[in-house]
């Protein structure tokens, strides 16, 4: 892992040429994305030669970086690395255990070191000697055993595979991590994917991370997984935009317009990954409901979160991690359904989260007080408020809002949940609504629309970019009514087409249609605030750009 120094953060229609897909592969990645997002939340867990030594070299903390990058920030030379294999023996190491405690702690797929940046490699590979099962006397394959332990209690396997190897050539440069990928290590990383994606069962997830591959080098590494695991979803770190879903920075929670695919890689302790000794642990409640609340923020934006434990050298887990783990399962168990919902379509409330579950709205309150509670842009008047399995509560609406009366003490001493029993579909009110001018018609200025934005890698965090992957409005009808769309000034990607709907109802359009004609028509329902939203039809990846720009959108009754 590597914490980055994001650069600012840069509006681009896109980083790299991009072909679309043929349907049937575009439905088969749809497909597989979905089964991956269903999951939700997984343990990550970093173990290697680094978990020997603590984040200790020659007795003294090493307080500089991650401690998994030990090797490079103490500038330790390979054959003093090389040592701490010899006494590598992971007596308390259990598989058993480690994958309980994911399902435990609520995560549904764990995803585990196979090779970080010092490029040994936690496997049994037959591509070098540099490996635990040769090197260690442990004389073990790890991985085999996670992922026969995963499979046997129903905990989806992943991998984590470092693209940058200390060991093959790449020199421990610790700054950015952003190493081209020599012809010789090319083979390497082929045949070592090849074997990960051959021995180990069914894999959920392949966390690439670092360095700099080539848009034909993530093609190739990309089409391995894609042969050997189709069901597997793979990271953004791939780079070059050939990943799955975006990996956002450490620790990161996704900004209020990003949307998914995507996940959020959060260790227990911001400033490791991989195992210190030294490290001040304490405050046990407090930590778990920071990271719940992490988890909570980060499924109601509709992403993943994958949650870090860092086992010590001899294989155990750290007290204080699994107590951890475990507090935000119970917690989870408390509040049944809650892992499943998915975000609310509300705006971001400032007192927590929302989240949709068929007809419940699930409120999670990380700030609670006593008195009224906004929740703010709901349609919909619930048929019931109460805490989540416990007592009702009383309810009034004031315009566009519901408010709850909370009671002084909290039915959840960590991170207090509550449900709105909803009658009808959710109904969001947005921030801004276009009402109709004098003629009947809409003008929506390009300042009106909101963007919906992901990041765009090409091969490495240096070439991150900020995506417009859809735009969407609201409009008051009074009435239903047909109509048709006309984009002003409207500068679109000629090779692509662009999906167009109107309060659910859509028509593709191709780019080079958007500026010439008018398009519809389109249905518009009587609806206080109907929904308008463009994305392209066929994106190439999930973070493609829009590519789209106008001045205004006209919205008119009249066929011109």
């Amino acid at each position: 892992m590597y914490r980055p120094i994001l650069p600012a953060l840069l509006l681009a229609t896109c980083l790299l040429p991009s072909v679309a897909m043929p349907a049937q592969a575009r439905d088969a990645d749809a497909e597989r994305i979905a089964r991956w997002q269903r999951l939700g939340y997984g343990m990550f867990v970093h173990w290697g030669l680094y978990s020997e030594l603590g984040g200790v070299w020659q007795g003294k903390p090493v307080t500089k970086g991650y401690s998994e990058q030990i090797q490079g920030w103490a500038n330790i030379p390979t054959d003093d690395y090389l040592k701490v294999a010899s006494r590598f023996s992971a007596v308390k190491f259990d598989a058993d255990a480690i994958c309980k405690l994911a399902k435990d702690g609520g995560a549904r797929y764990i995803v585990v070191t196979s090779k970080h940046h010092d490029g040994f490699a936690m496997f049994d590979t037959k591509s070098t000697d540099y490996n635990v099962v040769k090197r260690t006397p442990f004389a073990r394959d790890p991985l085999k055993s996670l992922s026969t332990a995963c499979r046997k209690i129903g905990v989806g396997f992943g991998v984590y595979f470092s693209l940058v190897d200390w060991n093959a050539g790449h020199s421990p440069e610790v700054q950015h991590n952003s190493n081209p990928i020599p012809s010789a290590m090319e083979l390497l990383i082929e045949r070592q994917l090849t074997e990960l994606m051959s021995n180990y069962g069914p894999i959920t997830e392949v966390w690439f991370d670092m360095s700099a591959p080539t848009p034909e080098q993530s093609r190739k590494f990309a089409a391995i997984v894609r042969r050997l695991q189709p069901q597997a979803a793979i990271n953004g770190r791939i780079w070059n935009n050939r990943g799955d879903f975006v990996t956002l920075g450490d620790n990161e929670l996704p900004p209020e317009t990003m949307q998914p695919p995507f996940e959020v890689p959060a260790s227990i302790y911001h400033a490791t990954w991989g195992y210190r000794s030294w490290q001040q642990r304490d405050d046990l409640a407090g930590k778990i409901r920071e990271l719940a609340n992490g988890l909570i923020q980060t499924r109601a934006a509709g992403g993943n979160y994958l949650l870090n434990i860092g086992p010590k050298g001899d294989g155990s887990v750290v007290p204080f991690e699994a107590d951890v783990m475990h507090g935000i399962g119970a917690w989870l168990r408390r509040h049944p359904g809650l892992l499943d919902a998915m975000p609310s379509g509300l705006r971001r409330q400032p007192w927590g989260a929302t989240l949709l579950h068929g007809r419940t709205l699930y409120l999670v309150v990380h700030d609670w007080h006593a008195g009224p509670l906004r929740v703010s842009g709901l349609a919909n008047d619930p048929s019931e408020a109460r805490i989540d399995g416990g007592a009702s509560l009383p309810w009034h609406r004031d315009g566009g809002d519901v408010v709850i009366e909370l009671p002084a003490a909290a039915p959840d001493g960590m991170l207090p949940v509550l449900q709105l029993s909803l009658s009808t579909p959710l109904q969001a009110i947005p921030a801004h609504i276009a009402t109709a001018n004098a003629n009947g018609g809409y003008r929506i200025a390009a300042n009106a629309w909101q963007p919906r934005t992901s990041f765009s890698f090409g091969s490495g965090y240096l070439t991150q970019a900020t995506t417009r992957v859809a735009l969407d409005t609201a409009i008051a009808s009074p009435h239903a009514q047909k109509v048709m769309l006309r984009f002003i000034h409207a500068r679109a990607r000629t090779d692509r087409s662009y999906r167009i709907s109107v309060a659910g109802r859509s028509l593709e359009i191709p780019g080079s249609a958007l500026a010439n004609r008018d398009i519809g028509p389109l249905m518009l329902p009587a609806s206080p605030a109907a929904r308008i939203e463009i994305r392209l039809a066929k994106p190439a990846y999930p973070a493609e750009d829009l590519g789209l720009s106008f001045d205004s959108v006209e919205i008119s009754r009249r066929l011109r």
